[in-house]
């Protein structure tokens, strides 16, 4: 503690060229040593018997104000607020493209022209969602591929194995309801050059609702979580997260925002297994597809327009999902329990990118 020692002494006058700062020598006295106050007053620091050190060290005079803490951390400005800017610039960015395409992007739009606008609505929101996390990584001295989206695998062997893996697994699920009598494939809705038209647009949407789903929840924002909690806790986080989001769907409800919560972390474990979200991306577009075009079934609770056949369904909402479609089905529960125990095999090694020791240690599992 700091006590007074009597009467201020008067204290040699020194060169102050020579003399050492009083903030310097405050922070540099030891127990029972004299020190000289600016104004003249005379002060020893000292410390009671048995107590340990001074009260007051030169590590006390360094501390970091309690508002500097709760922004920067080691590794610089920590993760929540590294998010919030992110989202910031992410919806500036999707409000100018929005407003400059507004044309473009009305709601009042029929036919070809709606359809181009739901394209053009999603590439605004990829660009939104994909540009500030280039800005991101130059602020944060990284490189963007560590975020998910490398662009050396950019629509390489994962990608196309993720789109097999997805379009394998929405046909298995939707055989296991037609065995089970809640599913029917019924007759073609299209036909001729129709078919290769609609494939194609609905393709293309569905790689661009892949890379902004995914990129959003398991992209730059899991990343940035990670260096905060670990990747599991946060892989948890995010999923739940993307479950929740799923529940603003017309027709969606908590079955389906659970087969979609679970869904996303087994997204998690490829991410992990892989180092990349390619094969994430794949496989999300794929399994929409297959759900939305190929047959013809509800995805999210939304129906598309321009689907192959005339899927019908029989049975109790448990079994066939409901409005829902079969995301809302128990039996997508077992399909995806399947996936993480298959995925785990075949790609038993850890990829993911790991993150500064500083901030959070690392497993290989």
């Amino acid at each position: 503690m700091l006590v007074a020692a009597g009467k201020p002494e008067a204290l040699p006058q020194k060169d102050k060229k020579q003399e050492p700062s009083q903030k310097l020598r405050f922070a540099e006295a030891l127990p029972g040593e004299k020190f000289a106050h600016e104004e003249g007053e005379c002060f020893t620091l000292a410390s009671t018997p048995g107590s340990g050190p001074p009260l007051l060290d030169s590590t006390a005079l360094r501390r970091p104000p309690f508002f500097h803490s709760v922004f920067v951390g080691p590794e610089g400005l920590r993760a929540a607020w590294r998010i919030l800017f992110y989202l910031a610039m992410a919806w500036m960015v999707d409000y100018v493209l929005s407003f400059a395409l507004a044309p473009m992007l009305s709601p009042d739009l029929h036919g070809k022209a709606l359809l181009l606008s739901r394209l053009v609505d999603y590439l605004v929101q990829v660009t939104a969602i994909i540009l500030p996390a280039f800005v991101m990584a130059r602020i944060e001295k990284r490189e963007f591929d560590v975020y998910g989206l490398p662009r050396h695998s950019a629509f390489g062997k994962f990608f196309w194995v993720g789109a097999i893996w997805g379009i394998v697994s929405i046909t298995l699920l939707l055989l296991m309801m037609r065995g089970a009598g809640a599913f029917y494939f019924g007759g073609f809705a299209l036909h001729g050059i129709r078919v290769l038209k609609f494939a194609a647009y609905w393709g293309a949407f569905f790689l661009l609702v892949g890379c902004a789903e995914e990129f959003l929840f398991r992209g730059y924002t899991l990343y940035t979580v990670t260096t905060g909690m670990g990747f599991w806790p946060a892989a948890i986080l995010m999923s739940l997260l993307f479950g929740g989001v799923h529940l603003r769907n017309p027709g969606e409800n908590y079955v389906g925002g659970l087969g979609a919560a679970l869904i996303g972390f087994f997204f998690c474990l490829t991410l992990r297994r892989t180092g990349h979200l390619w094969f994430a991306v794949g496989f999300h577009a794929s399994w929409d597809w297959g759900q939305s075009f190929l047959y013809s079934v509800p995805d999210s609770g939304g129906m598309v327009t321009g689907h192959l056949m005339k899927s019908s369904f029989q049975g109790p909402a448990w079994l066939t999902g409901g409005s829902v479609g079969p995301e809302g089905s128990v039996l997508v529960f077992g399909i995806i329990a399947l996936l993480w125990i298959l995925f785990d095999r075949v790609y038993p090694q850890a990829r993911y990118p790991t993150v500064s020791l500083k901030e959070v240690p690392t497993s290989s599992s």
